[in-house]
């Protein structure tokens, strides 16, 4: 049912620690994106639907640091496979792909806890810039780890009240994007 392969030795580029899980129906880019992880030197597993996804998930929780599913997909859509991954595994990143983008699902996406939102068609260059925002992330959260062992805390930084922050200025731009909506909406 999934197709899993190994890296290619000796040629990771990105220091992503976890396996990345592809989610398409649509064969051809279910190949192409497994393909293009692999020549990065990633491990890669590829399904098909939703519900194979949400049982990739679920079955080991730990493994995946980066899921990239379509959005509408058969049984389980993308949606639902972001919520899988953010409850298996809340450090996962998961980008959402989709030919049929809207303002709606990219900010429910968001508020999901979407990583990012890529409309098809979409260059292989998108994913090399996601790859590397994601290994710098998991690289500060190792270096944050390391340094509150190294002081004796959980945490070296407290970095609630800037998140605190930063999710508030978020919340109010999507706000003012659901006005907009229904306002555009109404006309």
């Amino acid at each position: 049912m999934a197709d899993q392969a190994k890296p290619v030795p000796g040629r990771s580029v990105f220091d992503v620690a976890g396996d990345i899980l592809v989610v398409d129906d649509e064969e051809d880019v279910r190949e192409l994106l497994a393909e293009y992880f692999r020549n990065q030197g990633l491990a890669v597993t590829a399904v098909a639907d939703g519900a194979a996804a949400v049982a990739a998930l679920s079955h080991d929780p730990a493994r995946f640091a980066l899921v990239v599913t379509d959005l509408q997909l058969p049984g389980t859509d993308g949606l639902g496979v972001l919520r899988a991954a953010r409850s298996a595994n809340p450090s996962c990143a998961v980008v959402i792909v989709t030919g049929y983008a809207s303002l709606e699902s990219a900010v429910q996406a968001v508020r999901l806890g979407a990583y990012d939102y890529l409309t098809k068609p979409f260059s292989l260059g998108q994913l090399d810039v996601i790859l590397h925002r994601l290994a710098d992330r998991m690289a500060l959260e190792a270096e944050n780890r390391r340094l509150a062992r190294q002081l004796g805390q959980r945490e070296a930084v407290d970095v609630r009240p800037q998140v605190l922050a930063r999710l508030e200025a978020i919340e109010a731009r999507l706000a003012r994007i659901e006005v907009a909506l229904g306002e555009r909406r109404r006309q």
